[in-house]
């Protein structure tokens, strides 16, 4: 072994030692998790440590041993604890207490395995709201045991991982897995979260959170990935111990192990071959080749796209001739997937040739060019459109061209510019459709709230969800607006109205006898499955059928009978804190 040519056995005596020691001492000063506390993991800990300092004492004793041999024991000895307790019942992962959500531990025990399985298939096929967003980030990421029922916990923590990927929140995958400490356990999540940010170039931030974990890494990507942020961090001595036990257990890369020589200094000559296997290798044939150069393909992995954009190795536009289609058509791809600059690629548009018919036809001259000459065409002819009702047809009609091509994110930007540049007021009325739809910052959010004393739903009573309310106050307030309503013969009790009322008479607050007649409540409104779900308690899957219910709605798009079975649902199962956030944002006006 190289490692071992260059230190001779006293020394690594002493570096195994430091190392022992300063892995006992970081867990012990790691926070205990209050969630997985398990007096059996507790015994075997202990057990493990008086096994660790007896291996300290005979290292020390015992020179005659082969320190190499001791070390790679060592790691073997660890993997094997690490497996034995990673494959235990590990019952609570999450990030959020249940209690803070007036939601439950056992909340998915009782749920059917395959219940939950289709209804997230089905969840993950759906463009879900910002509303229904939030919902499913709590109910998936709040403590709590995993189902029983025909589920294993491999496959409901797939379900957590498809999740945030398609989520695509890295904070809160960062999060999520640095605080439970499952690298491990998530093996494909924690490759996107690291394989993000290195196709962004940003080395620095994929290798974090190799230095918050404090767990062995199991899985062969995420190791190699460690051992190159080792390499990255100057902590060259470690990265070689490492590789070599790596080596003598049996790993064999080639290509990895070629990188990573260059790296150590074994070689001075880098090799040139480049993998593009995953986003890894592909780093690392850059990182070793001072010359390096790449030309993408159409089935190039978009992570390759990402990084050669992000390290600025991607086409020069003004070394590309109007005549190159294939490369000109890569680009488009690129600009699609956000990897190429729109600024350069409509300047490459304005390089085309056109004669002064076909610029003045464009609406019909386009049709006989191919689609990326067509493209260009028209955009041209734009930029030349002064008449806004023209202008539009023609910017419309090179969205249609875009889109054609599944192209349509590469004139984003641009399309916005154009947009903008035209005054509301000049946009007639067959385009206002296409104006706004397109306009960056059209929508207003409607945040304020406009009480009307008159309309129950909409009064100064919606403030009890806020927490603003006494429990003796919320019922005198309510029962006097009772008493208008029954003596006002033309007040009509609206869906809404109910909803606020049932909604407070869950919380224990009482309507009076003479007021509970004033309407009727049809329990026939509520879904079949979900009152199902509610009778045996499976809390998670209620919830990830009102999720399903809400889809790509926001919430104030709702219908009020839509309304009123999900806050029926959620009464029944005293999920105050989702109700509450829900009931502010339909029941009050806003303006």
């Amino acid at each position: 072994m190289k490692t071992l040519k260059l230190l001779n056995r006293k020394y690594l005596s002493i570096l195994l030692i430091v190392f022992l020691f300063s892995a006992n001492s970081k867990a012990e000063d790691n926070p205990v998790d209050i969630w997985n506390i398990d007096k059996g993991k507790i015994e075997t800990t202990k057990s493990d440590d008086n096994q660790n300092n007896n291996e300290v004492l005979i290292s020390e004793e015992n020179t005659q041993s082969s320190v190499y041999d001791m070390q790679a024991q060592k790691q073997i000895d660890t993997v094997q604890v690490e497996s034995s307790i990673d494959s235990q019942d590990v019952k609570i992962i999450g990030l959020y207490d249940p209690e803070d959500y007036d939601l439950k531990m056992d909340m998915w025990l009782y749920s059917n395995g395959d219940q939950i399985k289709s209804l997230f298939s089905n969840l993950l096929k759906l463009d879900l709201s910002q509303d229904a967003l939030d919902i499913m980030n709590l109910v998936l990421l709040t403590n709590a045991y995993y189902p029983e029922d025909s589920i294993t916990e491999k496959e409901f923590l797939k379900i957590k991982s498809d999740w945030l990927i398609k989520n695509m929140d890295r904070d809160l995958i960062e999060e999520y897995l640095t605080k439970n400490q499952i690298l491990n356990l998530h093996p494909k999540l924690s490759r996107y979260f690291i394989d993000q940010y290195l196709s962004e170039a940003n080395i620095e931030k994929a290798c974090e959170i190799f230095l918050k974990n404090s767990k062995v890494i199991e899985d062969e990507y995420l190791s190699k990935f460690n051992l190159y942020c080792l390499i990255n961090n100057e902590r060259i001595e470690e990265a070689q111990l490492i590789f070599d036990l790596k080596k003598e257990a049996g790993f064999k890369n080639e290509y990895f192990e070629k990188k990573l020589n260059f790296l150590f200094g074994y070689t001075d000559k880098p090799d040139l071959e480049i993998s593009e296997v995953s986003i890894l290798d592909f780093h690392l044939a850059h990182r070793t080749n001072p010359e390096f150069d790449f030309e993408p393909k159409k089935n190039t992995n978009p992570l390759i796209w990402k990084y050669l954009s992000n390290s600025n190795l991607l086409y020069n536009v003004e070394e590309i001739g109007v005549d190159e289609f294939d490369k000109i058509s890569l680009i488009e791809k690129a600009t699609n997937d956000k990897n190429f600059s729109e600024e350069d690629l409509f300047s490459l548009y304005k390089r085309f040739q056109f004669n002064i018919n076909q610029l003045l036809n464009a609406s019909e001259s386009h049709k006989a060019l191919s689609n990326l000459e067509a493209r260009a065409l028209v955009y041209q002819r734009i930029l030349l459109e002064s008449n806004v009702d023209k202008k539009l047809e023609l910017i419309k009609l090179l969205k249609d061209l875009f889109i054609k091509d599944n192209f349509s994110n590469a004139f984003d930007s641009e399309l916005k510019k154009f947009l903008k540049a035209i005054k509301k007021e000049e946009v007639p009325s067959n385009f206002t459709t296409f104006y706004y739809n397109y306009l960056e910052d059209n929508k207003k959010r409607l945040n304020n709230i406009k009480y009307n004393k008159d309309i129950l739903h909409q009064s100064k009573l919606v403030n009890y969800f806020n927490g603003d309310y006494s429990k003796s106050k919320i019922e005198k307030d309510l029962n006097n607006f009772l008493k208008k309503i029954k003596k006002d013969k033309k007040y009509f009790i609206s869906k809404k109205d109910i909803i606020l009322i049932e909604s407070i008479k869950s919380d224990n607050i009482k309507v009076l006898k003479k007021y509970q007649n004033l309407y009727k409540i049809d329990e026939s409104e509520m879904p079949t499955d979900i009152q199902v779900m509610i009778n045996n308690k499976e809390i998670g899957s209620v919830i990830l059928r009102i999720i399903q219910v809400i889809g790509q709605d926001e919430l104030e798009a709702l219908d009020s009978d839509t309304l009123y079975f999900i806050i029926s649902a959620l009464n029944q199962l005293d999920i105050d804190y989702i109700r509450n956030k829900i009931l502010l944002k339909v029941l009050p006006l806003k303006v």
